[in-house]
Formats: C-alpha cells, structure tokens, sequence
C-alpha cells in the first residue's frame, strides 16, 4: 500500500497530529514554520529516515509533492491555507475551528465544491473513549428518542503563574488575547454532533463575566468566563454547550438524554460513564443504573493509548487517512459542511450574546440563498495578519481590557519566558 506524503503548517499542534500520521504508516515530508527553531526541530523530529523540506512560505510548501497537509496554523487563519490546498486538488486535515468569519465559511465551501480534495476537519474529542460509548449506546437505540446534549469543555488555568498564556502567545495581539468565549466550540459541540448525528438549526448564547482580577500576567480582552450556548437541532432535539470554559475544575463532560434514558461520563471520574434508564424502560441485560469504565474493542488499542488527547487524535487521523485510501469524504460530524456549521455556532454565538440573546439562524451552506446572506460577513474580534483591527468586541463588556499592570507583567513575563517570533 503506498505511503501517503504529509505536510504540516504550523509545528506546534501539527507535530504532535504529524506524529499520528507517522504511526499510521505516513510520510511527513514538508513543515512550514514562521518561527526558525520550530521549523528545524520539527523537521528533524518528523523525519523517520527521509527527508523533511522546510518552509517559511506556504505559497511554495504546497508546490511539494504531497497528498495532505495538516493545516494546524493560528486557531482562526484556517480557510485560506484550506481553500489552497482545494486549487491543488491537495486533501485538508483542518484543526478547529474551519474558518474564522463567516464569508470565510461561504468561500471555503465554494471552493471545495470545485476541488476533488476530501477535507475533514480534525475535531479530536469524539474519538475519547468515554464519547465513543455514547455515540455507541445512541446508535443502540435503547435511550428512545433523543431530545437533550449537554457538552462541556472546561479549561481554567492559574491566574498567578500566566505560564499558560505566555507559552502559548507570542505577542499581546496574539488570537488567544482575543477570542470570545463561544468561539472555541468545537470540543463542546463537535463530541454531541457525533453521538446523536443532530446537526444545530438555530442559536443563542448568554455570557457570564469573570475577568481574571489582580495583579497577575494577563493580555486577555475577554473578560467572559464562559458562554452558554443553546442550540435548536434539525431533529427538533436541544444542545446545551460551551466554548473554552473557565468555570469550577478543569474536565470534559458530555451528557446525552432520550425518551428511556440517558449517558453522560462522570466529572472528576475519568473514563467511567453512567447510564441510566426509566425503571419501565431497562432494556435486557441492563440495570436501571449502570456505571462502568468502557472499553476500547478496537484493534489499534495500543497505538490509541499512545495518542494525545486520550485516543482522540490517533482516531481522527485514522478516520482520515481511510477517507483518502477509499476515495470518501469524512462522516458526520467530521465533514466540511459540520466543520462550517460548527464555525457559525461559534460565531452566531457571540453574535447572540451581544445583541441580548436573540436567536440566530444557522446558515445552510448547501443552499445558496444562505451563502448570498453571508458572503461579506467579515466582522471578526481578531487583529488581522496585515495589522487590521478587530471588528467586533470580544467581551460581553464591550469596553473590557485588562488593567495596565497585568499588562505590564504580560509583557515583561513574555520577554523573558518565551520564545521570540
């Protein structure tokens, strides 16, 4: 079987993707870095006896010979570098979220439309263990008809220290200093699309602010601690999910409920699950209340054990690579039309959240009447690469910043703490 030929643009969160791809049989080729020690090590890291080119231009990266890139640059710049790899007919392993604006979403569909690349977007957190045996007990069909999800991604870091911030951000502009708290939706969402196959029709969102207080290392213009985000599904079923939470202890948590019963893994708990049902409803082989540690019944389970993110990444990268192998696009909610439905939740989020909670529509990017709606929709809260200001507030209190000192002690921890770009 041939080998396929890799590229990774942006070293940080694509080398550690490019390492799955190395141990599914792949070939990392190429890496495009801005910064230098990146871009080499990198580059030495991912050769297993061939030689990996580099680049600082992506424009020539993807003149090289490749069958995929992994395009895991800065969280909202995907779709440019995607739309790309289409006009090559090169395929595209997006990290989340698929496009920064919404007449990115637009573009990024039309141009898939005229390319034969298979894209998927490289959502990692339904291939957890725990995700995969909800999915699994939703497909069995024993909690009836779906009608509630809950997901949660909750990721607070210590205020005092910053280390989060300034390993992560190279400069107070930096997109991390800047995104709403709906936006980064994907590990919510994306893990309750996948167990119930419901795709979002409709949105609102509320915002709880909580800035980070005293004097501690912060660049941050978002004040919001979290985003409730509500959503109304084409199966008439309800989601309720966040963004990149700040609240309580650091977990990820997912609950799915039906007409019989429901499943959610348990905070605090690791892998266990609980499933339970309506005393009148427990099917064969089942108790009304089953708690449990699942297991992985699968035949890469020690390469999956391996992997980051808990199997995730090793999951979605071979989901991937059987894509290209048998000449398919990805399943829900893994495809491009997901991908940009994901994107607009995010965005139509914090939309919702400023305009007082009114309800938004998702757009349908199958139809075209929806892509005219949104086709110059470029408001953004992030600085753009030319140097261009955001459009759009990233915080609940729209005349939010951060104090002069925290400022002061982010920049001088930058100076002296990270690398330089």
């Amino acid at each position: 079987m041939k080998r396929l030929k890799i590229g990774v643009f942006g070293t940080g969160r694509g080398g550690d993707l490019a390492r799955n791809f190395m141990m599914l049989g792949c070939d990392i080729v190429a890496v495009c870095e801005l910064n230098p020690n990146y871009r080499s090590g990198s580059a030495k890291w991912l050769s297993n006896g061939n030689i990996v080119k580099e680049f600082d231009n992506f424009d020539e990266f993807i003149k090289e010979d490749m069958d995929a890139v992994i395009i895991a640059n800065f969280f909202h710049e995907h779709a440019p570098y995607a739309i790309k790899c289409f006009e090559r007919g090169i395929h595209v392993f997006s990290e989340c979220i698929s496009n920064g604006t919404m007449a990115e979403g637009v573009e990024l569909i039309r141009a898939f439309e005229k390319s034969n690349s298979i894209y998927m977007l490289a959502e990692n957190y339904p291939g957890m263990l725990f995700n995969r045996e909800i999915k699994r007990i939703c497909d069995g069909g024993t909690l009836g008809k779906i009608m509630y999800a809950e997901g949660e991604y909750n990721h607070p870091f210590n205020p005092a220290e910053g280390h989060y911030e300034m390993n992560n951000v190279a400069k107070a502009k930096h997109w991390r200093n800047y995104y709403p708290s709906s936006y980064y939706v994907t590990h919510s969402i994306g893990p309750v699309m996948y167990a119930t196959g419901a795709t979002p029709k409709k949105v609102v969102s509320f915002a709880a602010f909580a800035p980070t207080e005293g004097d501690v290392p912060c660049a941050s213009f978002t004040g919001d601690g979290v985003s409730i985000i509500t959503t109304l599904n084409d199966d008439n079923s309800v989601f309720r999910v966040t963004g990149c939470a700040k609240f309580g202890g650091h977990h990820n948590s997912y609950r799915v409920c039906g007409t019989k019963g429901q499943i959610e893994n348990l905070r605090g708990m690791g892998e266990q699950v609980m499933l339970r049902y309506n005393e009148w409803d427990i099917p064969e082989g089942r108790e009304e209340i089953n708690l449990y540690t699942p297991e992985w019944n699968d035949k890469d389970e020690e390469l999956i054990k391996e992997s980051g993110h808990g199997g995730g990444d090793f999951v979605t990268v071979r989901h991937f690579i059987n894509c290209i192998r048998e000449g398919r696009q990805p399943d829900h909610p893994f495809d491009i039309h997901s991908a940009v439905t994901m994107a607009s939740v995010a965005i139509l989020a914090h939309r919702s959240m400023l305009d007082g909670g009114i309800s938004y529509d998702i757009p349908d990017f199958h139809l075209e009447e929806d892509r005219a709606k949104w086709e110059n929709d470029r408001l953004t809260p992030f600085y753009g690469s030319d140097g261009s200001e955001p459009t759009l507030p990233s915080c609940s209190h729209t005349d939010f910043k951060p104090t002069e000192k925290q400022l002061e002690l982010y920049n001088t921890g930058v100076e002296k703490h990270v690398f330089k770009v």
